[in-house]
């Protein structure tokens, strides 16, 4: 994306991810993150991947919902109230 984009017209233009399944993309994140630890210690990287994950997904498909939790936490399979703790919890609650 060019750098003189604001953020929303980042957002309104979609990028190809390139070759290979979002699973393929999170593997070879976490291969880099590990390759780069340089002797680091690391604990919790199971926290780490849900809150780098977790918010963009909630983003989304509360956009997609004109958000609409009812219909966003039926998208997502989760308990309107859980999408609203996490909500929360990560600062979209609006």
């Amino acid at each position: 994306m060019s750098p003189t984009l604001n953020r929303s017209q980042q957002e309104t233009q979609l990028e190809p991810l390139g070759h290979g399944t979002l699973r393929d993309h999170v593997d070879r994140a976490l291969a880099n993150y590990f390759a780069h630890l340089d002797g680091h210690p690391v604990d919790n990287v199971y926290e780490l991947v849900l809150s780098e994950i977790e918010p963009p997904l909630l983003e989304r498909v509360l956009k997609f919902t004109n958000r609409n939790q009812t219909k966003a936490s039926a998208i997502l399979g989760l308990n309107r109230g859980t999408l609203r703790k996490k909500l929360k919890m990560y600062g979209l609650l609006t």
